[in-house]
């Protein structure tokens, strides 16, 4: 009769719910701006070429960044309030064109850019909508 045993009580307090969203915001946030900061730090890696760190460059890994993660944090606003396929599906667009833009920077063809930006945006997608499946309530 194990499963009729009694289980030990919980002895945290839970988060109300105005607390929970704070919080909720503002660790999106904080990820949203830290995953900015690599992604721009990397934009300007690549587009330097190897020449010296000037200005221009870091404007420009800036830039890339806050838009990062301006797209980022309003995909994890508008998200959940999405059904899981096009939630998945965002997800994917969103990881397939932030590749696609970084590869096209390596002065590859743009036909390589958009093919490494789909296989990556499929394999985003697909891992997301695994996740929100396997996930609901």
């Amino acid at each position: 009769m194990a499963h009729a045993a009694p289980t030990a009580p919980r002895r945290h307090r839970p988060m109300r719910s105005a607390d929970a969203q704070q919080h909720t915001d503002r660790s999106t946030l904080v990820r949203a701006l830290l995953l900015g900061l690599v992604y721009g730090v990397w934009a300007a890696f690549i587009k330097r070429q190897m020449g010296p760190v000037d200005a221009g460059n870091v404007f420009y890994g800036i830039l890339c960044g806050l838009v990062f993660a301006a797209c980022m944090v309003a995909l994890a606003r508008v998200g959940p309030k999405l059904r899981r396929e096009p939630h998945a599906a965002a997800y994917g667009v969103f990881g397939g064109v932030a590749a696609g833009y970084l590869h096209s920077l390596t002065n590859e063809s743009v036909l390589r850019a958009a093919v490494v930006g789909l296989f990556v945006g499929l394999g985003v997608g697909l891992t997301a909508f695994y996740r929100y499946y396997t996930r609901e309530d």
